[in-house]
């Protein structure tokens, strides 16, 4: 019982991190081309404060839940190291953790800019290149989750 508690556990923080990451991307994405559109830095600023709120509530619980969760599912199965799939998924999860980290830092200076930008009546330069980046980087951290749901099903954590 306490194995099929743990995977639970395991899949749910999974489909967060996998669910929460193409949800912020979407609404910071498309209220950012429509706060755009319509001259709105009110909207980009409102999408912005939520994304780092979800990215804080969701992303952050759920990343610290899953090497935990893991750990213990690889050794309640017998895993022992060295282990080349154990290894393929800590490397992933180094990769997305470090494409993430930067991007919740340029979402926080995203949200900061559009707060001022408000007091100003509009967005420099440097807040369209460093949302750029923030897009270019979520890019590599999505696909990484990605490729660890396919590690998990090549060790069946989804039956």
């Amino acid at each position: 019982m306490t194995y099929l508690w743990i995977k639970w556990l395991h899949v749910l923080g999974s489909a967060i991190l996998f669910g929460t990451g193409l949800g912020i991307a979407f609404f910071a994405w498309f209220g950012y081309r429509r706060g755009m559109q319509e001259g709105d830095i009110g909207l980009i600023r409102g999408v912005l404060r939520l994304t780092v709120t979800a990215d804080t509530l969701f992303t952050a619980t759920a990343a610290v839940l899953q090497p935990v969760t893991g750990w213990f599912l690889w050794r309640m199965t017998g895993g022992q190291w060295p282990d080349p799939w154990l290894a393929w998924v800590l490397g992933l999860y180094v990769f997305v953790g470090a494409c993430w980290l930067p991007v919740v830092w340029l979402q926080v200076r995203l949200r900061d800019a559009a707060v001022q930008a408000e007091t100003v009546g509009r967005l420099d330069a440097r807040f369209h290149r460093t949302f750029q980046l923030w897009f270019v980087l979520g890019w590599p951290a999505f696909l990484g989750v990605m490729g660890l749901f396919g590690l998990m099903l090549t060790r069946g954590y989804f039956r």
